[in-house]
């Protein structure tokens, strides 16, 4: 048993408290250096290295594969392209890079670029240096601030990206040859820490030639004008091969100038689906006055792992599309909503998923997969059918790794004079366990399922139960009949 609880932010721990303001004479005093953004990363990664911990906590099925090409890209020093279908976990990666930056890092106050007090570059910054000596005051960023992003999309512009002139400042008396009269966008306002452009071959291509002295020269041009700006950042980006192809392109110059192509992946282990589903799945906020937080046992988290690798694997799916991880985490918080619901209607007072809740995946997940063979009238039913019968290949998978060779004749012979067990979504555990009687070797069947001892409630002995009859029924040793909301086993 598995109780699936909302997953821990990752890589943008706060300290408590920031330190204390500052101004520029102690911090030199202090001991204080300069440090670029691309020796911090690598400065924290060794570390994490060298100590044996976690590089980039809460990366699941990357360990051997994804990661250490990350890490030899920010030990060199390298900007990065990750490129891989939807729902691989590029964006989580990218997040978590923040998480290697160092904690708290002293900025002037009142920087618009995040500038560091011993290096300053902007006009404003050496003005304030100059006009205020030591007594310049100085502040600290935390990590989590100095990350910045922007999905692409073809509306978006230079001046969203770069900057552009700004007519308020004009109009305040400043000359259009005055570099304060500009107004910095994303990436400049991003200095000193790590920017992310999602689907950069969206991005129209005279806007990412706006990147190309940005990620060469670290500066910025904007409109002409002579605005010499040493930026200072890791710029990561993210795209899809099916659209790095083919419905857009990232320019040549461009892919010339980032320093690494990584390509990701879906979990290459089925353990690596489950542990990912338990991590990613928030259910614990389905429980409400009167009822405790829902548990979705073990089995069924194989079963949805199991089930989302067919439909990666299933010839009927357009595999250019792929089938992203948040297609088996809508199907598990669906299953876990399902056990939600019957608890409410039939006063359970701790939901426990059960097998009957597998159906309500197959509506929750349609939209969440794209069939080879769907054109302009797609086949609902036959799609339908597809995802249906890989379900049940899953679920079948399931039963024979976890309960194969386990002797459920005496399960089975509870049928031989005629009898029969209904079940559905909205009976309870007591009424299905109670057509039952005593059950043969029900302790072995809760360990095969991974039911600890301490935790052999009555709903986690109905959830291991119905997976030994839907596993007997898939094995063709009982019958099923299945009528809308109610399932009868018999001989």
């Amino acid at each position: 048993m598995v109780e699936v609880t909302d997953a821990a932010p990752l890589g943008t721990g706060t300290s408590p408290t920031a330190p204390a303001p500052t101004i520029l004479g102690a911090l030199r005093e202090s001991g204080a250096v300069f440090r670029p953004v691309k020796a911090e990363l690598r400065a924290n990664l060794l570390a994490r290295l060298a100590a044996g911990e976690p590089t980039l906590p809460g990366i699941v099925g990357f360990e051997d594969t994804v990661l250490p090409e990350v890490e030899r890209a920010l030990i060199a020093g390298h900007d990065l392209v990750l490129l891989g279908e939807r729902g691989q976990g590029k964006t989580r990666l990218i997040r978590t890079l923040v998480g290697l930056l160092d904690e708290w890092t002293p900025v002037l106050v009142g920087s618009e670029l995040n500038e560091h007090p011993l290096a300053p570059i902007s006009v404003w910054a050496r003005r304030q240096i100059a006009a205020h000596g030591d007594d310049t005051p100085v502040g600290w960023l935390h990590r989590s601030d100095r990350f910045g992003e922007k999905l692409a999309t073809p509306d978006t512009s230079v001046g969203d990206l770069i900057g552009d002139v700004d007519p308020i400042k004009v109009a305040e008396g400043r000359t259009l040859g005055d570099p304060e009269t500009v107004h910095y966008g994303l990436v400049p306002r991003t200095n000193r820490g790590i920017f992310s452009i999602n689907e950069l071959p969206d991005l129209a291509e005279r806007i990412q030639v706006a990147l190309l002295n940005v990620l060469e020269e670290r500066d910025i041009q904007i409109r002409g004008y002579r605005v010499r700006l040493p930026l200072d950042l890791l710029l990561v980006a993210s795209a899809n091969p099916e659209d790095y192809t083919n419905r857009g392109r990232i320019i040549t110059p461009l892919k010339d100038r980032f320093g690494a192509e990584v390509r990701t992946h879906y979990p290459i282990e089925l353990a690596d689906e489950i542990r990912l589903l338990h991590q990613e799945a928030h259910t614990g906020w389905l429980s409400a006055d009167g009822l405790d937080a829902p548990i979705v046992p073990e089995h069924l988290v194989e079963i949805v792992a199991r089930f989302t690798r067919l439909v990666r694997e299933s010839s009927h799916v357009d595999q250019r599309s792929g089938v992203s991880a948040r297609f088996a985490i809508a199907g598990l918080e669906t299953i876990a909503a399902s056990a939600v619901r019957r608890a409410a209607v039939a006063g359970e007072s701790r939901p426990v998923a059960r097998v009957v809740d597998l159906p309500s995946v197959i509506p929750a997940s349609r939209g969440k997969v794209e069939f080879a063979d769907a054109g302009s009238d797609p086949d609902d039913e036959r799609e339908l059918e597809v995802l249906e019968h890989l379900l049940r290949q899953a679920t079948a998978q399931t039963f024979r790794a976890r309960c194969g060779g386990l002797d459920l004749t005496g399960l089975q012979e509870h049928f031989t004079g005629g009898e029969v067990v209904e079940s559905g979504d909205l009976v309870p555990a007591a009424a299905l366990l109670g057509q039952l009687g005593t059950i043969p070797r029900l302790a072995e069947l809760l360990g095969r399922v991974g039911v600890p001892e301490g935790e052999q409630s009555a709903e986690q002995a109905a959830a291991a139960v119905e997976f030994a009859l839907e596993g007997l029924y898939l094995t063709r040793r009982l019958a099923k009949d299945t009528d809308g909301a109610r399932t009868v086993y018999g001989a």
